[in-house]
């Protein structure tokens, strides 16, 4: 099986990558990309994959706009760090979606859902010969569109959160470690790829962890991911600023050295964060 990853951060890539070697060894990872404008170019230019694991939000845009561009004739599976994309994501050519960070079991249950349904979707073309193999591949994807999605419930306040929540960071810096409790932290963000924690006195410390990872080690409740470069605390907000078509401008103390901007999408979840 062939696969394409979709995915704008190259650790998250690489960490996808070498679960699959352990859930899939006869996958075959052909391709990477980054952007839309990327992922286009790489779909008109080689071979069309088996499957296409697609991060939503990338570095130039949300990945369905791939699909407003060239016609994408590959099942696909997304994963992103949100859920509130899940029904969008079921009407184009997906067969699951998967929170990151992902993780083994739900990868597994992923391509087992694929293999069943290429396996129920051949129908009378037979397996043999590359007629059958396309028309296979048409009957599933011709499903996939037609398919009614299983809504998928949104986070609410009445959500049940995990058991617990990171209460501290593990820092090293040389050769000493030490700790950062969670009540240290102004916000999380990232820089050149790499991931960064402000601490409240305006310390600046570097993670092993990916922002998508972080976002699913904090607790809702006290911390906001923003977009896709900061998750901030309650206290780090200074100011909020109405901004064109719907969006927000967010001032965080201490200062960070970037424009702070949530989207439109994202802008009423915010305010009933802070609570409106």
């Amino acid at each position: 099986m062939t696969i394409l990853i979709i995915e704008d951060e190259e650790l998250t890539a690489r960490k996808l990558q070498r679960l699959l070697t352990d859930v899939a060894p006869a996958a075959r990872v052909v391709g990477m990309t980054v952007s839309v404008e990327e992922s286009v170019e790489w779909l008109r230019t080689h071979p069309r994959p088996d499957l296409i694991f697609m991060d939503i939000e990338l570095a130039d845009g949300q990945s369905f706009d791939i699909f407003n561009q060239i016609a994408v004739k590959s099942p696909v599976i997304f994963t992103t760090a949100y859920d509130e994309y899940a029904i969008k994501a079921f009407r184009v050519n997906s067969i699951d979606y998967l929170l990151k960070p992902v993780k083994e079991d739900d990868l597994r249950q992923a391509l087992a859902k694929l293999q069943a349904l290429r396996q129920v979707l051949v129908g009378h073309t037979g397996e043999t010969g590359t007629g059958g193999l396309d028309d296979s591949l048409a009957n599933l994807l011709d499903y996939l569109r037609s398919a009614t999605p299983t809504p998928v419930p949104p986070l609410t306040s009445t959500t049940q959160p995990p058991a617990t929540f990171r209460d501290r960071f593990m820092i090293k810096q040389g050769q000493r470690l030490f700790s950062v409790g969670i009540e240290e932290v102004a916000y999380f963000f990232t820089r050149n790829k790499m991931s960064f924690l402000k601490t409240r006195d305006n310390h600046e410390w570097l993670l092993d962890y990916t922002i998508d990872e972080l976002s699913h080690m904090l607790d809702p409740r006290r911390f906001f991911r923003l977009n896709r470069q900061v998750i901030t605390e309650l206290r780090a907000v200074d100011k909020v600023h109405l901004y064109f078509n719907g969006k927000l401008k967010i001032n965080l103390q201490p200062v960070f050295d970037e424009e702070v901007i949530v989207s439109r999408e994202k802008a009423g979840d915010f305010k009933l964060w802070l609570g409106e």
